[in-house]
């Protein structure tokens, strides 16, 4: 019989295949949101070259849809460890001092995108108040904040997740590749 070929699929613990599925959902609907983005852009560009007649708000529209699919691909993306990696200095240290390394960092983002969540939130209530709307039809620029903070709950657990899996690499002179199932992240 065949491996899986879904990382998600071959973890044991309920939180990683949980937060794998979440992520990977998560990064799906954001390639969906880029191929809207991709539709709307040459739908305008059309319309304003071949009719004079673009998509009214289609600058707000892609910016709003841009906004929504970053913060989709975030947690996906650290998850499979795939955030800027500068190895160049630490190639040949052990592998502990690589895994405490990463772990320091995960621990600087996770400070980092806590405090973006919380002034994400405040942000969202001033908007809300303030009833800001995009000037080509009745679009509350709020709306889509909500999905923009549940992105970044999601990442925060996928920093803790992968925080953990950095110290416990850290404890047992193991790289993370050879201590998280599957061995689909890390470093090589």
């Amino acid at each position: 019989m065949a491996e899986p070929t879904d990382p998600a699929a071959r973890l044991t613990d309920p939180a990683g295949r949980t937060l794998h599925s979440i992520a990977n959902i998560l990064a799906i609907f954001g390639g969906l949101l880029s191929c809207a983005m991709a539709t709307i852009v040459t739908v305008s560009v059309s319309g304003r070259y071949l009719l004079s007649r673009p998509i009214p708000g289609d600058y707000d529209i892609v910016g709003i849809l841009c906004g929504c699919a970053i913060f989709a691909f975030l947690p996906y993306c650290q998850l499979k460890r795939g955030n800027v990696l500068a190895d160049f200095f630490t190639r040949r240290a052990p592998q502990r001092f690589k895994a405490a390394l990463d772990a320091a960092g995960n621990f600087l983002f996770l400070g980092a995108c806590i405090m973006f969540t919380w002034r994400l939130y405040y942000g969202m209530l001033e908007m809300r108040d303030s009833n800001e709307q995009i000037a080509a039809f009745a679009f509350y620029r709020w709306w889509t904040v909500p999905f923009d903070i549940f992105c970044m709950i999601v990442l925060i657990l996928a920093i803790l997740y992968t925080f953990g899996q950095d110290l416990a690499a850290a404890k047992s002179d193991r790289s993370v590749v050879e201590s998280s199932p599957g061995g689909s992240w890390g470093h090589e």
